[in-house]
């Protein structure tokens, strides 16, 4: 076990007679114990309002709420916590910049350009906005290993291209793509850049002014925090124009009859009462993150996709998809003859728990010519010692559909 596991409550337990093995980091990750005892301390000492109250709960709940929103734009280098919207997760905060910013901007003859490897949740807010916008949606070219060539790229942007969005890195493929340099193309064009950071915050340092991305979203859940808290940055330029998503208590400055006016920002996209304790939570993952430093996760992430490359790449017929150099900590597979599920449950009587189906990637399960695959993910907690369990566990199920099936 490596010396973060230690951390992380719910590994030490067995699963079906063995040591739980988790490889599904990519769905969600799992919480360290300080984080489990921040959310905990929260209800048990602070619970309370945030923003309205002036007793002393009220004021510790919304110190511990913006404490965590300055962590927040330190971790991902914001300008300013104006910047810093909390969301419930990055579906959520895709889902703003869909409805807030591209259906009030965009217009028939702008063009939409994704890929087509996508999670559902960065392609059907932009599916929905060119239907009701009248503009294209319109897909980048692969390469047959999953990568983006920036040639090619670069020829399908142009001045009707309005709006760029493209994840970080696949969820599927572990893809890491050129945010960056799509950034500067787009710009070109006075065009925005959008970035689903879902699989990349969590593992690898990112800023978003040295990439000059226009938004990035992300979720705390993949990244060692709570379910239900996430967060949308974008420019504060941006964000002051757009219109708020939802609308009630919160997020007002003053109520008339007829008429009202929004907060300042962030506020003005945060209507209702807030997931404090999830902001706090995420506070807390942060601090955990940065105890270990992000430059760590991502050498040890790496390493463990190239461990696990090699040493699934031996077993034979299994079928590795996605670039075999410059990819993070994720590895999509099938074994030939066996369904993933199938797979998948085989390896979860092992105690190894891994994702099987079409990951909320349909168009890209059709790229690739399947129906659905198998995914091991890792994290800071796993290591070698768990990639040799996948290994094992494969084996014994290539064994066990052979007999069934021979």
């Amino acid at each position: 076990m490596n010396r973060y596991a230690k951390d992380f409550p719910i590994l030490k337990q067995e699963v079906n007679g063995n040591p739980l093995v988790y490889l599904d980091s990519s769905a969600t990750s799992q919480k360290p114990f300080q984080v489990i005892e921040a959310v905990e301390q929260y209800y048990k000492e602070n619970n309370s309002n945030v923003h309205r109250g002036v007793h002393t709960l009220g004021t510790r709940a919304t110190d511990g709420y913006e404490g965590a929103r300055e962590k927040i734009r330190r971790f991902i280098n914001a300008g300013s916590v104006k910047e810093i919207i909390y969301t419930r997760g990055t579906t959520t905060a895709l889902n703003i910049v869909a409805a807030c910013y591209a259906r009030a901007r965009l217009q028939e003859g702008d063009e939409i350009l994704i890929s087509p490897s996508e999670h559902h949740s960065n392609l059907i807010p932009w599916q929905q906005a060119a239907r009701a916008t009248g503009a294209e949606l319109k897909y980048f070219t692969l390469e047959p290993d999953g990568t983006l060539d920036l040639d090619k790229a670069k020829a399908m942007i142009n001045e009707r291209t309005k709006l760029v969005s493209v994840a970080q890195v696949s969820n599927v493929l572990g893809t890491i793509f050129p945010v960056k340099e799509l950034a500067e193309m787009v710009h070109r064009y006075n065009g925005v850049l959008v970035v689903d950071g879902a699989q990349s915050v969590p593992h690898m340092k990112v800023d978003v002014q040295e990439l000059d991305c226009d938004f990035l979203a992300f979720s705390g859940h993949k990244m060692a925090g709570p379910t239900g808290i996430g967060v949308l940055y974008g420019k504060e330029s941006l964000l002051d124009e757009m219109e708020p998503f939802e609308y009630g208590g919160e997020m007002i400055d003053t109520v008339d009859l007829y008429e009202s006016t929004w907060k300042e920002l962030p506020w003005k996209f945060e209507g209702g009462t807030p997931n404090i304790a999830g902001a706090v939570g995420l506070g807390a993952a942060i601090d955990y993150l940065e105890t270990v430093g992000m430059d760590e996760v991502d050498a040890h992430d790496r390493h463990l996709a190239a461990y696990a490359l090699e040493k699934m790449g031996e077993v034979e017929g299994v079928t590795i998809y996605g670039p075999s150099t410059n990819r993070t900590g994720l590895i999509t597979f099938n074994v030939d003859g066996v369904h993933p599920h199938d797979v998948a449950t085989v390896l979860d009587a092992e105690g190894i728990a891994i994702r099987a189906g079409h990951h909320c990637c349909q168009p890209l399960m059709r790229w690739l010519d399947v129906s659905a695959t198998a995914r091991a993910s890792f994290y800071l907690y796993n290591d070698e010692a768990d990639i040799d369990r996948l290994v094992q566990g494969l084996q014994k199920t290539k064994e066990y559909f052979g007999n069934v099936l021979g």
